[in-house]
């Protein structure tokens, strides 16, 4: 799935479910360490978990941050399912 990022450096978020587990999450653009250790972090995860867990951070004064995106797409993906 592909997650267009609203209010955040990066400008989308690819990643693909399989079996309600996460795998290769991928942010265009956005701070490089940031997302690539999300993305990392999160690869073989439960979708639930990960929400769970990145739901709601913020960066600095901003309402959101990549990890929320994430877990914003992670939570579309399961609506639509």
């Amino acid at each position: 799935m592909k997650y267009m990022t609203k209010g955040v450096c990066s400008r989308s978020i690819q990643f693909d479910v399989e079996d309600n587990i996460v795998k290769r999450v991928k942010f265009d653009g956005g701070c490089a360490g940031n997302s690539q250790g999300v993305a990392s972090l999160v690869d073989g995860m439960n979708i639930d978990e990960a929400i769970r867990r990145m739901e709601n951070i913020k960066c600095g004064f901003k309402t959101t941050s990549c990890p929320d995106q994430l877990a914003n797409a992670l939570k579309e993906y399961k609506a639509n399912q």
